[in-house]
């Protein structure tokens, strides 16, 4: 039977980072609710930060090197997404937005987000409803209702790290995620069926007798 794929997409730019730690427990907590199903899950995490020198490359020559062409397409053909940022400057990212940039603008139509950001100080939590919500809704990717946003005094706080206010938030999200995940029907191997496949740059030039 073939499995559904959650992808998470995370931007944190340390080791450890807090931002990749929030994007593990979402992808944790929606794999836990669609375990229940009858598809098994497949989930997958992606660190951005092993990828900037090829996201930037590619927004200079528009084409992906081939470590980065095998997470756009993961991501294109993912049955779900959970996408993850810092806050800079009260907004998203640079590296999250460039990722996002390369991706194609139809790759993500349909697919179910959970959005959700790090940063120091709760006053940035807004940045899921004016900056997140917004870019997805371009790409035409539904997002769930509940955005988790963890400021710094989150982690490591007093709750137990099953009932304390921010786990309870991870649990909520990733249910949702999981019922839109699950509502939507199984979908066809292959990223070409949203869009353009992408030809590597090496065949490019073959096919022009430059290589």
């Amino acid at each position: 039977m073939k499995p559904i794929r959650l992808v998470a997409v995370s931007a944190g730019l340390g080791r450890p980072s807090t931002t990749r730690l929030l994007a593990d427990r979402l992808a944790e907590a929606a794999r836990r609710s669609l375990a229940e199903g009858e598809r098994p899950v497949e989930t997958r995490v992606v660190e951005l930060r092993d990828l900037a020198g090829d996201i930037a490359n590619n927004l200079v020559t528009g084409f992906p090197a081939p470590a980065l062409r095998e997470v756009v397409e993961a991501v294109a053909e993912a049955d779900g997404l959970v996408a993850v940022t810092p806050v800079f400057t009260a907004s998203y990212s640079g590296l999250f937005k460039s990722f996002f940039d390369v991706v194609d603008k139809d790759a993500l139509r349909g697919t179910p987000v959970l959005v959700a950001a790090t940063g120091g100080t709760p006053r940035h939590s807004l940045v899921l409803d004016h900056a997140m919500r917004p870019l997805f809704a371009y790409l035409g990717a539904p997002v769930v209702p509940t955005g988790v946003y963890a400021a710094s005094e989150d982690w490591g706080g007093g709750g137990d790290g099953e009932s304390d206010e921010l786990s309870a938030r991870i649990r909520r999200a990733g249910e949702e995620l999981a019922d839109a995940v699950a509502a939507r029907p199984p979908r066809p191997a292959g990223s070409a069926e949203r869009g353009e496949a992408v030809t590597p740059f090496a065949e490019q030039l073959a096919s022009l007798g430059l290589d």
